[in-house]
């Protein structure tokens, strides 16, 4: 993680944390102008705790990259056409009160705010946005550790689900063959069933004409036995 001294000294590591604007206000309120988009350098002065003097010099030093993110200075049409626009959004009698600048005017953003709070040393509140800004980045690399660490232990479980799956792969198929074969011995148990019915039938009436046969032997045996000869 890049320290307070390195966020000082590098353009490249401000830029990557250019869009944190957020930060500005977990440190202290910022006082916008009527159009909630710029601020005038006495307002940005002011939230930092600087004089205007100390801004300006930074600003002066720093007025490419400054630039690039927001600042700009207005003069001539543009200052006076800005000015119009501000008073019409200012409410009420507060329009009488609204500072316009004669000549020109040196016109922040939020993003340009975060530059200078990145810029400048001898102020304790630009500190405090730096350190807010660090630890921010440093919580979000612990969040994203933890995270990465809980997705590599699910996909650690997911490979083990995998290689038991393929391992249960061969006895389900097992499983399915044997129900397979219980379900066609029902279909064979029914055919022996209906094989047998006939079988029955044709034993029923082998016994029944064995019963005729015994009766008439019965009747022959009594009727032998009425006409044998008396001793």
């Amino acid at each position: 993680m890049p320290t307070e001294v390195a966020l000082l000294e590098s353009r490249t590591l401000r830029a990557e944390r250019m869009g944190r604007v957020d930060a500005l206000d977990k440190v202290k309120g910022l006082v916008m102008l009527p159009d909630g988009i710029h601020v005038r350098a006495e307002e940005v002065a002011c939230y930092f705790e600087v004089s205007t003097t100390t801004l300006k010099r930074l600003t002066d030093r720093h007025q490419r990259e400054l630039t690039e993110n927001g600042m700009r200075i207005l003069r001539g049409s543009d200052l006076r056409a800005f000015h119009s626009d501000m008073m019409s959004l200012w409410k009420g009698e507060e329009a009488g009160s609204y500072p316009q600048a004669a000549t020109q005017l040196r016109l922040y953003t939020r993003r340009t705010v975060l530059n200078v709070a990145m810029l400048l040393r001898d102020s304790d509140i630009a500190r405090r946005v730096r350190t807010h800004l660090l630890d921010a980045e440093e919580d979000l690399r612990a969040s994203c550790a933890s995270l990465d660490r809980r997705v590599s232990r699910v996909e650690g479980c997911l490979a083990g689900v995998g290689s038991a799956l393929q391992e249960l792969g061969p006895v389900l198929s097992r499983m399915s063959h044997r129900l397979d074969v219980l379900d066609r011995e029902p279909d064979g148990a029914h055919r022996v069933v209906g094989a047998t019915g006939p079988r029955l039938s044709d034993v029923s009436e082998g016994i029944a004409r064995l019963d005729s046969r015994m009766e008439d032997l019965a009747a022959g045996l009594r009727e032998w036995g009425g006409h044998r000869p008396r001793g």
